[in-house]
């Protein structure tokens, strides 16, 4: 059986002692000093350090000229459409493991997963990176034969194996960098995602800065934006499924453009295009409304849910979204104090509430002269003031509002004539029922009974 003779001498170097017909040899570089293998039908007659090529290698042949190298990268390149400058030193790699059998070191496949960096840095697909790296050893592997024909089959089979050991390893560190660059990128992006939101909401950013960095994110600043919050009624965690799913929905529904989906203190924003003036007329009406699509497709990505979903109006500008926001925020905050039962509540709903509260000490002073006195009632105000809110809400129905509450109708007015006797208002009477609802919604929005009113809030 054929094997494999490697002979080493110092100084100068020995005859080459033939084993047959010699039909080809091979030098590769190794700093500056150069081994030539000389392979002859059935074994390597030496393998000789030389520091020039040795006269028996005919030009182009081997590593010593590195043209084909060079051409089989750039065939690569092209079959796999991406730029040969991503191989690096990977083909010399694969050269010397068929010629040698020499397994790559530490420090070769660190330069390799470099690459797989570079690659995502350059927004090369994973696939592409390795396609190119699959078809550069294949390449590769087609040119040996016309540079190295040998029938030893050991000799082969030992090639071949070191051939795919570096194909294995380096493909392998390609993907590790490439995957660890990618995660890095996706870190950096999201830190950017959401520095860059909270500066939007916030209002109080460098409005040039502003606009600039919003264009990678494909905000027009100059169209009108809406946004719109949603609430769980319970904690946002294990959402982050819907909450992805509901920004694929929006950018299907308005484009990929203008449109910011994120969490932020516990609630899902959306910033998005405002919506049309005049929805087209049908049933389908409310759900091109954005506030009614993000409810529909929150519950139906997270059945057993139930969400609250606050809209502010449409502004222009880089202040108007922090508007907007502000508006849907406090919307947000109205909605949870009065309880309303509305899942979804657009800004221009809530006007009435907002004009009751821009007068704080006047909305204070309401509430303590016509409702103060409730406190006197036995278990307190609390009962009272949930039976005239629901008595209002349901239209001033007394079946109504005993059923609501689980009451008998004896109840309910029993209560009536109670706060009537407490506050001189009687919520029965149309000509004061107005006086007194307000007094019970500025309660609510100011949190009394629970909060004392005379302290600081």
């Amino acid at each position: 059986m054929s094997h494999l003779r490697v002979e080493a001498h110092g100084g100068r170097p020995p005859p080459v002692r033939p084993a047959g017909r010699v039909p080809a040899s091979w030098s590769s570089r190794r700093g500056r000093t150069v081994t030539t293998m000389i392979l002859t039908g059935g074994e390597v007659a030496a393998v000789t350090p030389r520091h020039e090529p040795s006269p028996s290698a005919p030009s182009g042949d081997g590593l010593a000229d590195d043209t084909w190298l060079t051409e089989v990268a750039h065939a690569a390149g092209r079959e796999a459409g991406v730029s040969v400058e991503l191989l690096g030193d990977y083909l010399t790699l694969l050269a010397d493991a068929a010629i040698t059998g020499r397994k790559p070191h530490t420090s070769e496949l660190d330069a390799v997963a470099l690459l797989g960096r570079r690659a995502a840095e350059l927004g090369v697909t994973a696939g592409s990176a390795v396609q190119l790296y699959l078809c550069a050893a294949r390449l590769l592997w087609g040119e040996l034969p016309t540079r190295i024909r040998s029938r030893d089959s050991a000799a082969v089979r030992g090639a071949t194996e070191a051939v795919l050991y570096v194909v294995d390893a380096a493909v392998a560190s390609l993907a590790e960098g490439y995957t660890d660059a990618r995660r890095q990128m996706a870190r950096w992006e999201e830190t950017q995602r959401r520095e860059f939101i909270d500066d939007l909401l916030r209002g109080d950013a460098d409005v040039g800065r502003l606009v600039e960095r919003a264009e990678p994110f494909g905000l027009d600043m100059a169209r009108p934006h809406q946004v719109a919050l949603a609430a769980p009624t319970g904690a946002l965690d294990g959402t982050e499924t819907a909450v992805s799913d509901l920004e694929q929905a929006i950018v299907h529904r308005v484009g990929d453009r203008d449109v910011l989906v994120a969490t932020k203190d516990g609630w899902i924003v959306v910033v998005a295009p405002a919506d049309p003036v005049a929805p087209p007329p049908g049933p389908s009406a409310a759900a091109t409304r954005l506030g009614d699509f993000i409810h529909t497709e929150l519950s139906r990505s997270l059945r057993g849910r139930s969400w609250r979903v606050t809209v502010g109006r449409p502004y222009t500008g880089s202040y108007g979204i922090p508007r907007s926001y502000e508006e849907a925020r406090e919307g947000l905050t109205m909605a949870v104090r009065l309880d309303l039962e509305t899942p979804v509540i657009h800004a221009e709903q809530l006007l009435i509430y907002r004009v009751l509260l821009r007068d704080q000490p006047a909305i204070t002073d309401l509430v303590h002269s016509v409702l103060g006195h409730l406190v006197q009632a036995r278990g307190g105000a609390e009962p009272l003031l949930t039976t005239l809110d629901t008595y209002f809400a349901v239209g001033a129905v007394t079946t109504e509002t005993a059923r609501r509450l689980h009451l008998s109708v004896r109840a309910v007015t029993y209560r009536l004539d109670r706060v009537r006797s407490l506050t001189g208002y009687d919520p029965t009477d149309p000509t004061q029922r107005f006086t007194i609802q307000a007094a019970v919604l500025g309660a609510r929005l100011l949190g009394w009974p629970a909060h004392d009113l005379t302290l600081p809030r």
